[in-house]
């Protein structure tokens, strides 16, 4: 059974509501019964269409998300972050890291351990539930920041659009931070971005 034609599908899409629509429909035509007292009234389908499409817009922007501030590990997690003996990491503070609202609370947070020890993929994993819970995220590594700088330099547009970026972001992760020597006009620039909400990591 199709519930709407061609033409009420053109004024979904003037209207950039096809996907409740579909979804909608979907709904409607799985639950047409007469004789099953549980089936669905408009309303319930509706509401329960809204949800789906409210779901679906959300996976979609985290993944986005996500794809923009090129994390160099895509699936790290907080749930999956090891507490062995030695790396002095609190599930707790972790906990909270992944929930912090950078938003209300602009913090800089400061990684240090050895080398190989993971503080990328605990970068990572905090970068990406800040991804989850709402907040823009640009993960750079300090070398490959720097490099950046200096080619957009040559274009005064083009590096103030760039630093406008980084500007714009909620959190900004740093790899490296603390192990890459800078020129004097990048660390400019790095000071021109401003004490907005970073997340370090060196």
């Amino acid at each position: 059974m199709t519930l709407f034609n061609d033409d009420d599908h053109a004024l979904f899409r003037s209207l950039r509501a096809s996907s409740l629509a579909r979804a909608f429909e979907e709904i409607v035509t799985a639950n047409i019964d007469d004789d099953n007292p549980d089936v669905l009234t408009p309303e319930e389908a509706f509401r329960l269409a809204g949800q789906q499409v409210a779901r679906d817009r959300e996976a979609k922007r985290i993944s986005e998300a996500i794809r923009k501030a090129r994390f160099p590990i895509m699936d790290a997690s907080i749930a999956e972050i090891r507490y062995e003996q030695g790396r002095n990491l609190n599930p707790m503070t972790m906990k909270r890291l992944g929930n912090h609202d950078w938003g209300a609370d602009p913090t800089n947070l400061l990684i240090l351990s050895p080398t190989g020890s993971g503080k990328t993929y605990l970068t990572c994993a905090v970068g990406i539930s800040a991804c989850h819970n709402g907040y823009s995220v640009a993960y750079w590594r300090m070398d490959d920041l720097a490099r950046r700088l200096a080619v957009t330099r040559i274009d005064t547009l083009e590096h103030e659009d760039m630093l406008a970026g980084l500007f714009g972001v909620d959190v900004l992760i740093l790899d490296d931070f603390l192990t890459v020597g800078v020129d004097e006009r990048t660390a400019s620039d790095l000071f021109a971005i401003g004490p907005d909400p970073r997340l370090v990591d060196t």
